[in-house]
């Protein structure tokens, strides 16, 4: 995949050459995001389609993913300012478009059905009875409104490790995080493919598990390949 915002060789990159990358990187990605929405927001206008209600799975799987994708892009934005491995560096970039454009899609469903962004109910609360649904992320009771109840959320104390971190260490703590990431997404998204009642949230959320669990066996063969997890702190 050819990248708009190309890697630095090792060493070489002047600080003003990274600078001019962040900022073409952060006009795409706000492009991603608006045309996102645009899709969203037609598909959500269909005639044949009612909207969704508060309280149900397709309110709550848009509220909920976007807040999962959202923490996704967050990593991959770190593990682009850090690393210098090329192919880290193209799938972080790959995760960060096409989860961003994904975000403005649900969005702009929510905005369409008349529903506000938040929700009154708690977070995952769509997916309740869901053992996973309730257990990861549970030691990190920090997290910003409960999130800690989504399957595979990073906890603050991880998300300060990568920030920490650099180069091939940055590298492999990126991919050990986002594995588990990707599979709390995919339950997210399988719960939406089985319960959700729009045409359009199915769509999306069986993409989402295609497109993960393809993703998954990239991100493992990644992290084998460079030495695997690190040691624990």
């Amino acid at each position: 995949m050819t990248s708009p915002d190309a890697p630095d060789a090792p060493g070489t990159a002047p600080a003003a050459g990274r600078g001019h990358g962040r900022a073409v990187l952060a006009v795409v990605v706000v492009a991603a995001l608006a045309l996102g929405a645009l899709a969203g927001a037609l598909l959500a206008r269909q005639p044949t389609l009612t909207a969704a209600a508060e309280g149900s799975v397709d309110a709550g799987f848009a509220r909920d993913m976007q807040a999962h994708h959202a923490q996704a892009v967050e990593l991959a934005v770190l593990v682009r300012d850090r690393s210098t491995d090329e192919e880290v560096r193209t799938v972080a970039l790959d995760i960060l478009l096409t989860q961003q454009n994904q975000i403005g899609q649900m969005a702009g469903w929510l905005s369409t059905w008349g529903l506000p962004a938040a929700a009154s109910d708690a977070p995952m609360a769509w997916m309740a009875g869901e053992e996973h649904a309730h257990t990861a992320g549970a030691a990190d009771p920090d997290a910003p409104a409960g999130y800690a109840a989504m399957p595979g959320w990073v906890s603050r104390e991880d998300l300060a490790r990568l920030t920490a971190a650099d180069g091939a260490e940055a590298d492999r703590l990126f991919l050990e995080l986002m594995i588990p990431h990707h599979e709390g997404g995919v339950a997210m998204a399988g719960y939406a493919v089985e319960h959700a009642r729009r045409p359009q949230v199915v769509a999306l959320a069986r993409n989402i598990v295609t497109s993960q669990e393809r993703e998954l066996i990239a991100l493992h063969a990644m992290l084998d390949a460079r030495g695997g997890p690190l040691p624990a702190p």
